[in-house]
């Protein structure tokens, strides 16, 4: 059985409002499309990961700028207390 190009799932919105909710998980709405060729399939699969990979790092450099400056603030007051 084939599926209905029409249904609402297929549509390029939905995809990227997938993606930014739930990030690579809405991988496989672009894959299962069938309006898109594999060369599209492959092009999206790859920018998403792409996406996602940049999107974790940005993450990661957050968390060690917030845990460095939360650090330096618990030092301060444990300085000023003394």
């Amino acid at each position: 059985m084939k599926p209905d190009p029409q249904k609402w799932y297929f549509n390029t919105y939905v995809y990227i409002i997938a993606f930014l909710c739930i990030g690579p998980f809405a991988l496989p709405l672009a894959l299962i499309n069938p309006r898109y060729s594999v060369a599209k399939k492959i092009l999206v699969a790859m920018i998403t990961l792409l996406l996602s990979i940049l999107m974790a790092i940005s993450v990661i450099n957050s968390t060690r700028t917030i845990s460095k400056y939360y650090q330096q603030a618990f030092q301060s007051l444990k300085e000023g207390n003394r």
